[in-house]
């Protein structure tokens, strides 16, 4: 995608990497908030039958809901899972709880303004968005 900002060959590129990079472009085509694009960057890769539209499910994530509350970000992500391991949900709460303590450690909380203003240093809300979907598939590979 023209619009994304990291650029990596595809010899070096795992599927986490992959739906990570392909998260951040969403994002940084302003077609997408950062709920949409972890949520659309895992059904490519995850669930591709499933269709497009149900991607708007994440809609009144972005922002924080919109108030700055829980990260968008870790909400499609949370979102992902539930499409991904509906049937098990032993797996569905340990990785939704790793997101989210992972998330918590890298940008200081899950609160939406806070790790805004964690993250500016680190490349701001598309990095983020990326960073989550990453983590999101790599815990879906485990």
């Amino acid at each position: 995608m023209f619009w994304q900002k990291k650029q990596v060959t595809p010899a070096d590129e795992s599927v986490a990497d992959k739906v990570g990079i392909e998260a951040e472009g969403f994002y940084r085509s302003g077609k997408m908030h950062c709920a949409e694009a972890v949520l659309m960057a895992a059904r490519n890769q995850f669930f591709p039958s499933m269709p497009e539209d149900v991607v708007g499910a994440a809609s009144g994530f972005g922002g924080g809901s919109g108030v700055g509350c829980v990260c968008g970000a870790v909400a499609g992500g949370t979102m992902a899972f539930g499409f991904v391991l509906k049937d098990d949900k032993h797996k569905l709460k340990r990785v939704t709880k790793e997101l989210h303590e992972w998330f918590k450690q890298e940008y200081g909380a899950s609160c939406c303004r806070i790790a805004t203003k964690n993250a500016k240093d680190r490349g701001g809300c598309a990095v983020l968005t990326g960073e989550v979907a990453k983590k999101m598939a790599e815990l879906l590979a485990s």
